[in-house]
């Protein structure tokens, strides 16, 4: 994957170009991919760091010789699996901290592309299915819109796996997706006639497509004043909530369906339910946990992440779905969504620099769909509200705090910070 543009590149310099490849194919914004070349550079030689630059789909790398050259490595299009991105990351903490020579590596990159995973439509499908199905639990949908919703998911899914393989297709997937969620719930509720659809019952389905860790690298990148990465991966990001919003309007005007905008609740409120018997009841609060379970064993089973990551992935999200419910209901959404931001920053930093090399999107993606206004921003689209929208924006800026006080926590050198700097005195 690795393209030298000229021949005094060194094979160091061009492995290094490799890994921050690898990298971004394992979803670390650019922020994180600059600072790890950086530290690894200097385990693997004794030249002076070479210029590097990280864009969103390339890296480059100067020489760091006499001699002009650059390096180059294209990101392919495809990303890394869950399970894959850890092993990229105990790589790059390897070459970091002089156990592996950059000159090894380009077989050890290798290694981990091929290993991928044996079905990855029907990990898509059956993940997809459980992201729908939990979701819908979170959020105490009556029990027939949680087996609806669960059966439009697993329908959606094949679609978006079928049309991911067309190219051009692949850039209508979420209006597709959202308006086949909001005509085939639509049509169920006419066949049953159990009430109005409850709006997370319409996004449950197609939530999966959500871009969080995209937007989450966004927020990352802009708060390190990479702003023109930050702010392009922001915007695509806008305009896939975008697609996903036009979908919902287009399905409920063609079907005349009605989605109860009270139903629009986040994590930690309270969340109206339905008076009806049966099927049209609201499950009980400690349902709940069961789907932020399957939720994270969603996201697992769909991008790969193994049993080790997926057992770490559902103990994340049980804590940050705990401290949702603490603190929502003590300091509001937008404080409590900044507070347990912050603290799901700090814990995915550490797990990252743990042995076990956790990714980040493992605690991203599947937190997420409960922190971040992906799901909440849509909600709030969709609901037309002024409440609604403002609390969207509320929870929106709030993160980018949290984010950002979470990064000054955990990657600041405060041993060199305080270090006591003796001045120096003046010597005519």
């Amino acid at each position: 994957m690795t393209s030298p543009t000229r021949d005094p590149a060194t094979p160091e310099e061009t492995a290094l170009a490799a890994m921050g490849a690898l990298l971004l194919e394992a979803e670390l914004s650019v922020t994180d991919v600059r600072e790890a070349l950086l530290q690894i550079w200097p385990a693997s030689s004794t030249e002076p760091a070479p210029p590097v630059a990280v864009l969103p789909a390339a890296v480059l790398v100067g020489s760091a010789g006499a001699q002009p050259g650059t390096a180059m490595a294209i990101v392919p299009s495809q990303s890394l699996t869950i399970r894959q991105g850890a092993h990229a990351i105990r790589l790059a903490h390897g070459l970091a901290g002089g156990g592996i020579r950059l000159d090894g590596a380009d077989a050890r990159i290798r290694a981990i592309r091929r290993m991928r995973l044996a079905h990855p439509d029907l990990a898509w499908v059956l993940g997809s299915a459980l992201v729908s199905g939990g979701l819908s639990l979170v959020f105490r949908c009556p029990w027939w819109a949680i087996a609806a919703s669960t059966l439009v998911g697993l329908l959606l899914a094949v679609v978006t796996a079928v049309m991911g393989r067309v190219r051009p297709a692949a850039a209508l997937v979420p209006f597709v997706a959202a308006f086949l969620s909001t005509t085939a719930m639509a049509a169920i509720d006419a066949l049953l006639g159990l009430g109005p659809i409850p709006l997370f019952a319409v996004c449950a389905p197609f939530a999966i497509l959500v871009p969080g860790a995209l937007i989450t690298n966004a927020l990352l990148e802009l708060t390190a004043t990479d702003i023109v990465t930050g702010s392009a991966r922001l915007m695509y990001g806008l305009i896939v909530l975008g697609f996903m919003y036009v979908g919902i309007v287009a399905g409920s005007t063609v079907t005349g369906v009605h989605v109860d905008e009270r139903s629009s609740s986040l994590v930690g409120e309270t969340i109206a339910g339905s008076a009806g018997p049966g099927w049209g009841a609201a499950p009980p609060a400690s349902v709940a946990w069961v789907g932020v379970v399957g939720l994270a064993l969603g996201v697992c089973v769909a991008f790969g992440s193994g049993i080790r990551l997926a057992v770490v992935s559902v103990v994340v999200m049980l804590c940050t779905y705990g401290l949702l419910t603490v603190l929502t209901p003590a300091f509001g959404a937008p404080v409590a969504t900044g507070a347990v931001g912050a603290v799901l920053f700090v814990a995915a930093r550490l797990l990252e620099r743990m042995p076990l090399g956790v990714p980040a999107s493992v605690m991203f993606r599947p937190a997420f769909l409960l922190l971040v206004p992906g799901t909440v921003g849509l909600v709030a689209l969709a609901s037309l509200g002024s409440s609604s929208a403002e609390a969207a924006v509320l929870t929106f800026v709030s993160l980018c705090i949290g984010v950002k006080a979470g990064s000054v926590m955990v990657d600041t050198d405060w041993a060199g910070a305080f270090r006591r700097r003796m001045p120096r005195r003046y010597r005519p």
